[in-house]
């Protein structure tokens, strides 16, 4: 994924998170917010919860992925970050690209 299509600053995070609207699912949050630019940025949080670093290396490799793959399919505009839950670990990269999609549809941020 392109470096401007990411959220790096910790900051940024953050923003998205407290002024940001939530969806779940069981392997993911996807948080939301405009951003008023013309395209979309992704971050993604996975903390220590989830395992130790090679499995977290491998989780933020698979949800970075799923979601460049859908990347221009996301209306622009947006700053999304999915935040991974505990049982991500023990999923296979078809169980997390599929909820990825489901939280982009259920956010209403894919395109028809």
């Amino acid at each position: 994924m392109d470096r401007r299509f990411r959220l790096r600053d910790d900051e940024q995070f953050r923003r998205v998170r407290r002024e940001g609207r939530p969806w779940s699912h069981l392997l993911l949050v996807l948080c939301s917010l405009p951003n008023g630019l013309e395209y979309s940025r992704f971050g993604f949080s996975v903390s220590k919860r989830v395992g130790k670093a090679v499995l977290r290396n491998r989780v933020k490799r698979l949800l970075r992925e799923a979601a460049r793959s859908r990347q221009a399919l996301v209306e622009p505009g947006y700053d999304v970050v999915f935040i991974a839950r505990k049982p991500i670990g023990d999923a296979d990269y078809r169980q997390v690209d599929r909820a990825v999609e489901q939280l982009l549809a259920q956010a209403g941020l894919l395109r028809a």
